[in-house]
């Protein structure tokens, strides 16, 4: 027996809400294949809970995905089962971003010392790097605008005089600008990368965090259509 007046306008939401979940998921697996590309082109970062971020991102988008799938049959076809295993399992994957929303919290002082040593081994293995990964740190100066870990100096080693920079940390990049060059801020980006790159991780986090916010209220919402509609249902059947 289908369900009818208000318990139908309810199946619809369900079935809206779970086709928004479909392409929050699939936003989800598309950010965090960005970010993780994004930080092995510009960061090599050796501590392996830094690219928990995007792990977990792709790893949770993965499962909205298919719940969301699962819960837009169940809706449709009016199926008490289904529409209870949606409901139990959204609920899941809230709690699931609840904790992780709290471990990121925690740690969040941790980003500081995780950058500050991987820009620190990036500029200690430059000299004597592959062209691959001095291609890498080169990208990182140049896009964030910035030289060496706290600052030009950092690059006193790079030439015998210590006055000389790599070429990426001038502000008008040509062949050959950074020798003699260390000191002078006309020229050569003082900024520490170390700061940039932590103040360019915690500007993304902060849309992260809002479209988690977003995402987990829609979620909530889902989760209350999703028992109206399971009341509706059973109703249906006790009718029957």
């Amino acid at each position: 027996m289908s369900v009818t007046g208000g318990m139908k306008c309810v199946k619809y939401l369900v079935f809206f809400f779970n086709f928004i979940f479909w392409l929050c998921g699939l936003a989800l697996i598309v950010v965090g294949i960005m970010v993780q590309v994004s930080l092995n082109k510009t960061l090599k970062i050796t501590d392996p809970t830094a690219s928990a971020a995007p792990i977990i991102l792709i790893g949770v988008g993965v499962v909205i995905f298919f719940i969301s799938f699962f819960g837009c049959c169940g809706a449709f076809k009016e199926n008490h089962c289904m529409v209870t295993t949606f409901a139990v399992l959204l609920s899941l994957i809230v709690i699931v971003e609840i904790a992780a929303a709290i471990v990121g919290y925690v740690f969040r002082n941790k980003l500081s010392t995780i950058v500050h040593d991987s820009v620190t081994e990036m500029i200690s293995k430059y000299e004597k790097g592959t062209p691959e990964f001095k291609e890498t740190v080169d990208n990182l100066q140049h896009n964030l605008k910035c030289c060496g870990v706290n600052g030009s100096s950092d690059w006193k080693n790079f030439t015998s005089k210590g006055n000389s920079v790599p070429d990426s940390c001038c502000k008008n990049v040509t062949k050959g600008c950074g020798i003699g060059t260390m000191t002078d801020s006309d020229k050569v980006y003082q900024q520490s990368c170390s700061a940039a790159m932590e103040t360019f991780l915690k500007n993304n986090i902060l849309w992260v965090i809002v479209a988690a916010v977003v995402i987990a209220i829609l979620q909530l919402l889902g989760i209350v259509f999703a028992c109206c509609l399971i009341k509706g249902i059973r109703d249906g059947y006790e009718v029957m």
